[in-house]
């Protein structure tokens, strides 16, 4: 590459370990990171105190980030990511080891963030937050990469559904017509479960078993997730 320091230009960085100067304050985090883009604090201290407003940190800027809670520290991290208004964010794990409050806020500002403009690179372990969040899923398995689609087409890989259905007493007997569909249950359980079948096929599903004298009390209708695609993937 030819005109790297451009490049790093529109590059932002939010490493998943924390890597700030701890004599620093909070609000200094952000001016000391502009100085690596060649922007002087008086250029970016609007952009700074805008940011900490924005993460919830402007009446933390005067401390030192050694005093902030694991929660501030990730929202320091994406700050400073994004001091120098960058048009690529990389995010490695940046919702690891928070609590599920703030997990659900950062995935409010990442939408935020990506609806402004801003491409998001993310790598995490959380298969439902890429499931939530990215529009393009790569699957990496051993160093290589083992699938690289839109999350809808890469969801359609896998169509298996799991139909769960708990009626009112202890199944004894099914219909034949539903035991010839693959329906299966165990002795005296109050619940049955039916593969691959599609939302057209569940009003007649229901009607059978009614007819059958069943009470329907539950439906739980479950499709293929991310993590069900990535077990098959991977397990190939």
């Amino acid at each position: 590459m030819h005109e790297w320091r451009e490049a790093r230009q529109y590059i932002g960085l939010a490493p998943q370990e924390y890597n700030f100067d701890r004599y620093l304050s909070i609000r200094d985090v952000l001016l000391f990171q502009a100085g690596y883009f060649g922007l002087r604090p008086h250029q970016v201290s609007g952009r700074a105190d805008q940011l900490l407003e924005a993460f919830g940190l402007a009446s933390k800027s005067k401390q030192e980030y050694m005093k902030l809670s694991g929660g501030m520290k990730r929202r320091l991290t994406l700050a400073r990511a994004l001091i120098h208004s960058p048009k690529l964010l990389i995010l490695d794990e940046p919702t690891a080891g928070v609590d599920v409050e703030l997990r659900l806020e950062l995935w409010d500002l990442l939408r935020s963030l990506n609806g402004d403009g801003l491409t998001i690179f993310l790598t995490t372990h959380y298969l439902e937050e890429a499931e939530a969040l990215c529009r393009n899923i790569g699957i990496i398995q051993n160093g290589r990469l083992a699938a690289l689609q839109s999350t809808q087409s890469l969801l359609a890989t896998n169509r298996d559904t799991t139909l769960a259905i708990t009626v009112d007493r202890p199944v004894r007997d099914l219909p034949q017509s539903l035991l010839a569909r693959g329906a299966r249950f165990e002795n005296g359980s109050m619940q049955i479960h039916i593969d691959n079948v599609t939302p057209g096929q569940l009003a007649a599903t229901l009607t059978e078993l009614e007819a059958a004298g069943f009470v329907v009390e539950e439906v739980d209708f479950k499709r293929s997730s991310l993590q069900d695609v990535f077990l098959e993937l991977t397990r190939r």
